[in-house]
């Protein structure tokens, strides 16, 4: 069964009933993550996606207000009517998900998804400014505000934000936004091997040239953009004359060829959305964080997966056979490099055997749990969506 509650009240009402009957609740928007981490043992599901509107909208206060269930086309047109945009970059992954989508704000904020642009101007946690939700016990509150500076206490947005609704079910979300650039351009770099790559991906983003985006595709990941050869691209944003003069030194700098503003949005969209990765439908798809410099060791430990570069090295994407075996070679690979994973996409058996993430050191762990009580101490809320019994 499916709640769809259209408002907050009948959130709270939804899980306040859960809360008493000691029943798990599977949250969700569009459920266009559903593969994601691990699956929800779950009898009933709450989805947000009747929990629609744009509630707020001040331009001239960079601002912007949208209940959970927002389809992020409608948030971002809004945003596009006034020349504004979300600077972190969130993607559209119902194409790699395999799921009809669109996604929704809520969805994108429990993820804490953000593309590209992440590496220079930070992650969509990071543009959080107040949230409204409903805990575990079937309370509705509030934290942070709808104005840029505002002091309200506990900063629960940042709690929230990336919790894939373990902690409470978001009801609306209000956003921090920033004026979307004039016109865009690239550096095109071609031909170079991931450990080359990676290496002229962090000597761009060491440039005072503004870069907001640094993405190393080998040939295979580059074939599926139009490229012949393996293509390091490196981003500029902003002012016509000065993307132009920006790209310039840029290339003086390090080589390679300028693609030009339409050429370059549609690639970045691509890089945003998985495109490069081409994943199989029966293949697994993991998401893993590391020091820029080590990606390409790590990749090169994984022979039989294919990858590509973003976050200049810092992030690669990486999908591979779904079974233990490659899951287990791949914590390996990771952990020997310090790095972290998440399983963006799996079969659900394969995501109940597995760590979807790394396990916690005892003490954070200690922390989440305390966390986790006071917001839901019954457990019903997602149950098991990160780890084994939270």
């Amino acid at each position: 069964m499916t709640l769809l509650p259209a408002s907050e009240d009948a959130v709270a009402e939804a899980v306040r009933a859960a809360h008493d009957a000691r029943e798990p609740l599977a949250i969700e928007g569009n459920a266009t993550l559903a593969a994601a981490l691990r699956p929800v043992q779950a009898a009933r599901t709450l989805s947000t996606r009747a929990l629609t509107g744009i509630t707020l909208q001040a331009p001239s206060e960079l601002v912007i207000s949208a209940r959970a269930g927002t389809p992020m086309p409608v948030l971002e047109a809004a945003l596009a009517q006034h020349g504004q945009h979300m600077v972190s970059e969130p993607p559209d992954l119902t194409a790699v998900m395999g799921t009809a989508g669109p996604p929704t704000l809520g969805g994108i904020v429990a993820a804490n998804l953000s593309g590209p642009r992440r590496v220079a101007l930070g992650a969509t946690r990071d543009q959080v400014i107040g949230v409204r939700a409903v805990n575990g016990m079937g309370e509705a509150f509030h934290s942070g505000g709808r104005v840029l500076k505002n002091v309200t206490g506990l900063d629960l947005c940042k709690w929230l934000t990336g919790s894939f609704g373990t902690l409470a079910v978001l009801t609306e979300i209000t956003l921090k936004v920033l004026p979307a650039p004039e016109t865009t351009g690239s550096l095109l770099i071609t031909g170079l091997d991931d450990a080359a790559g990676v290496a002229k991906l962090c000597a761009g983003m060491g440039t005072p040239y503004g870069v907001t985006g640094a993405a190393h595709l080998p040939a295979e990941a580059a074939s599926r953009l139009g490229f012949t050869q393996a293509a390091t691209l490196l981003r500029v944003e902003d002012f016509a004359p000065s993307v132009a003069y920006r790209l310039e030194r840029l290339r003086a700098e390090l080589g390679g060829t300028i693609l030009p503003d339409a050429e370059s949005r549609a690639a970045w969209r691509a890089i945003r959305d998985l495109v490069p990765l081409g994943a199989e439908p029966d293949q697994a798809i993991w998401k893993i964080s590391l020091r820029p410099t080590d990606g390409p060791l790590v990749a090169a430990r994984l022979s039989g997966f294919r990858h590509y570069f973003d976050w200049s090295g810092g992030l690669v994407w990486l999908a591979g056979p779904a079974t233990e075996a490659a899951h287990h070679q791949v914590e390996a690979a990771v952990r020997a490099s310090g790095g972290t994973w998440q399983v963006l996409r799996a079969p659900d058996g394969l995501r109940l055997a597995i760590d979807a993430i790394p396990p916690e050191p005892a003490a954070l762990a200690a922390i989440g749990a305390r966390v986790k009580a006071a917001m839901d101490p019954r457990g019903i809320l997602n149950p098991g969506r990160m780890r084994a019994g939270l």
